[in-house]
């Protein structure tokens, strides 16, 4: 079986979880994690095999991107819950990403900040190709 990268589109309407898996980069464990915690409602074939539809692969590549950006579960589990809930909730999903891009934002800032600090410290022991100088 050869390993499906994280993204590549299949062939198949529906895979299962080891599959997903492969398909999404996260493990099978974490995919029935989030179906546990009601990120996810994936179908069942006749023998109880779970079988992941483009529409479950797409929520949980979303989900990784949120996990990846630090929105809590909590939050996610909130922003599911109001899409579940249809097109009436929008303007909420809306403030609840909002406000979490404002919090990447911040975030971005301070790294940014962290890491100019770090490249002067690299170039004052000469690591960008300078001769080093004499520092604390």
């Amino acid at each position: 079986m050869t390993a499906i990268q994280p993204g590549q589109i299949t062939t198949s309407p529906h895979l299962g979880v080891s599959e997903a898996a492969d398909h999404t980069g996260v493990s099978a464990h974490t995919l029935r994690y989030y179906e546990r915690i009601g990120l996810l409602r994936v179908r069942r074939d006749a023998s109880g095999h779970r079988l992941y539809g483009s529409h479950d692969i797409q929520r949980v590549m979303f989900i990784t991107r949120l996990r990846q950006t630090d929105m809590p579960i909590r939050e996610i589990q909130r922003y599911f819950a109001l899409a579940d809930a249809g097109p009436a909730t929008e303007p909420e999903r809306l403030e609840l990403l909002t406000r979490h891009r404002e919090a990447v934002r911040a975030k971005l800032q301070t790294l940014g900040s962290a890491l100019e600090a770090i490249e002067l410290k690299i170039d004052i022991y000469g690591g960008a190709g300078c001769p080093p100088a004499s520092t604390s």
